[in-house]
């Protein structure tokens, strides 16, 4: 097992400089490029969140922004706010937290480009729409071949391997709630979490969307309230810990042997796995919203991306590093627990583990729905949908037995991969959201409530959707 974990070790070692080289550089590019987007439009972001869905043709409701977000936040606030953020911190120091919070602001932007394009790009299906960087590697690139690569990698890392990641968190919390370990009690967690994920994604995405809308704002806001008891607790402890963060990212107070970095890559790598902006994976989720315009779903994929590392991780980091951590091990769910423990007691721990089943446990649903839409993508045959299914509930049942250090280490590895093929298609394809971008301004600017038709953007090459209807604002099937 060792060496299976110094060996995937190795290459992430080396193939994610070139990743973080694109992330950074596309997250800047187009950060300037639109004016900081992410930042001036934060107003627009909230109130994206809120409207109602679109009607659609068959008069049923489409879903709504919210619920879209709620699925993408489903697979985004798990175990990367809880044991990503530990694992950053413990190996990387605690200046891996600063570098997740500048992932998450020039990530905004990127995630903002790419939930647009999939918004642009969808189509229909049986339960509204679908898309995702697949479909405009399709669509918008004329390169269906590029989104079959897109959509094997994206299957194989949140349908197995990230599901992996999620399984074995649940296990390393709950063994650190009981202090009980070993084959037999894995297997006992393995067994439960596999039943209730075959439960709830054999329903399809209005059920998914139903369970993450509940579960997420509920389990994060109470784990939100906790932290800021802690901070409230430790007040005079705030600016050293401030002080602490910035000091270690720029290498002037070294926690951990590597220095700046350790920090740097340890924090692009969890924000990366955190927060998911630019990988391709939360455009699944935006596409299936009904809205009136493209911008809108790509300015609530931007906001989810701050409430996932600004807000939630930032928690999760406070609460550890008010804490004085020992430094230099890769630590999971227990640094956390164990921090939160000595802070408020040890009821905590058992807090934590129960917050951590609910929060894997939407994100294992979230991520099989990015596999879902993608295994639709290659084909349409239910057997083939029915059969990813089942794979994925084993994949949930043998990673609550796995090795912490080998699914993080190949969770990485995966990760990196879809990062790559789906930035290379936003380097063509980002002109499209800026121009899409440039409508809905324009829109705005006259005090109007921003609506897309595809005839608007003639010039725009295989959109789907978006008709021209009677129905004010809706996007209809074409052809």
């Amino acid at each position: 097992m060792d060496a299976a974990v110094d060996a995937v070790t190795s290459v992430n070692d080396i193939y994610w400089y070139g990743v973080i080289i694109l992330i950074v550089g596309f997250g800047l590019y187009f950060t300037v490029h639109s004016r900081f987007v992410q930042i001036r439009l934060i107003p627009d972001m909230l109130r994206s969140i809120t409207e109602r869905a679109e009607t659609l043709p068959d008069g049923t409701k489409g879903i709504s922004s919210f619920r879209a977000f709620s699925i993408s936040a489903g697979s985004r606030v798990g175990t990367g706010n809880i044991v990503g953020v530990s694992v950053a911190i413990s190996v990387g120091g605690p200046g891996a937290v600063f570098w997740m919070w500048v992932m998450a602001i020039i990530g905004a932007a990127t995630a903002f480009v790419e939930s647009t394009l999939a918004q642009l790009y969808k189509v229909r299906d049986r339960d509204g729409f679908r898309g995702g960087p697949a479909y405009y590697m399709q669509h918008g690139l004329g390169r269906r071949w590029m989104g079959m690569i897109f959509a094997v990698v994206i299957t194989l890392t949140y349908g197995f391997v990230f599901n992996a990641v999620q399984s074995n968190s649940i296990v390393d919390a709950a063994s650190t709630s009981i202090g009980s370990e070993g084959l037999g009690w894995e297997a006992l967690i393995g067994v439960l979490v596999a039943v209730l994920t075959a439960a709830v994604i054999f329903g399809g995405v209005r059920r998914i969307s139903g369970v993450t809308e509940v579960v997420v704002p509920l389990v994060a806001g109470a784990y939100i309230v906790l932290a800021l008891v802690v901070v409230a607790l430790n007040i005079s402890e705030v600016p050293r810990m401030f002080e602490l963060i910035v000091g270690n990212a720029f290498g002037f107070r070294e926690a951990v042997s590597g220095g700046f970095a350790a920090a740097f890559i340890q924090g692009i790598r969890r924000g990366l796995f955190s927060n998911e902006a630019g990988m391709g994976s939360a455009p699944n989720a935006g596409a299936t919203a009904a809205v009136s315009h493209p911008v809108k779903q790509g300015l609530v994929q931007s906001l989810g991306v701050y409430f996932d590392t600004l807000l939630v991780c930032s928690m999760t980091a406070f609460i550890i590093l008010l804490s004085d951590p020992d430094y230099g091990t890769k630590a999971g769910a227990s640094l956390t627990q164990n921090a939160l423990a000595a802070q408020l007691g040890g009821w905590t721990v058992h807090f934590l583990a129960i917050a951590i089943f609910f929060l894997a446990f939407t994100s294992v649903i979230g991520n099989y729905y990015y596999g879902e839409a993608n295994i639709e993508f290659l084909t349409e045959s239910r057997r083939v949908l029915q059969f990813f299914r089942a794979l994925v509930v084993v994949c949930v049942f043998a990673g609550a037995m796995g090795s912490l250090p080998l699914v993080w280490e190949m969770a990485d590895l995966f990760m990196g991969v879809m990062a790559t093929v789906n930035l290379l298609a936003l380097m063509p394809l980002g002109g499209v959201a800026f121009a899409l971008f440039a409508h809905y301004s324009r829109q705005k600017a006259q005090g109007i409530d921003p609506i897309f038709h595809r005839s608007d953007l003639p010039e725009v090459r295989g959109v789907q959707v978006w008709e021209d209807s009677d129905t004010h604002g809706r996007a209809v099937e074409v052809g």
